[in-house]
């Protein structure tokens, strides 16, 4: 009797923790956003699910041309909203373009100057290119899988 109990409890020992093992039992990671290769070295497409793009809140605005002022004097430039600009951990700047409906792309941006809430850009995406005022930091996380 007490051998049988003791097979009975090993045996149990051994088939509870197989049985959870089935690999066509364990449910799909629900992924929000797909990251994809680009033909920019380093830049990644951040292309993301309907749900994920409302709960981030994404908002954006397009790229405008406008006359600033300038140490050098009044002149036409690129503006976006401050909040359109993103520092990496490397201190380059960069703003998120949506060239297509939740399809996000990094794009460098070289700063001239910020007055206020406007940046004027030196250098970066043309005139009327999309890019995303809320919701970069989560499209930069997106990008490079932080917290995964």
């Amino acid at each position: 009797m007490r051998r049988t109990r003791i097979a009975m409890v090993a045996l149990v020992g051994i088939a509870l923790p197989l049985s959870g093992c089935k690999k066509d039992s364990v449910a799909e990671k629900y992924h929000p956003a797909k990251v994809e290769d680009t033909d920019q070295k380093d830049i990644k497409k951040v292309t993301l699910d309907a749900r994920a793009a409302e709960r981030t809140g994404i908002e954006t605005t397009t790229v405008r041309e406008e006359m600033v002022n300038l140490k050098s004097g009044a002149a036409m430039r690129k503006v976006v909203p401050y909040g359109a600009l993103m520092y990496d951990k490397k201190g380059n700047t960069w703003t998120f373009t949506n060239p297509s409906p939740l399809v996000f792309v990094r794009a460098s941006v070289v700063v001239d100057d910020i007055e206020g809430d406007q940046v004027i850009l030196a250098e970066g995406p043309p005139v009327g290119t999309v890019v995303v005022t809320v919701g970069a930091t989560e499209l930069m996380g997106a990008e490079h899988k932080y917290g995964h």
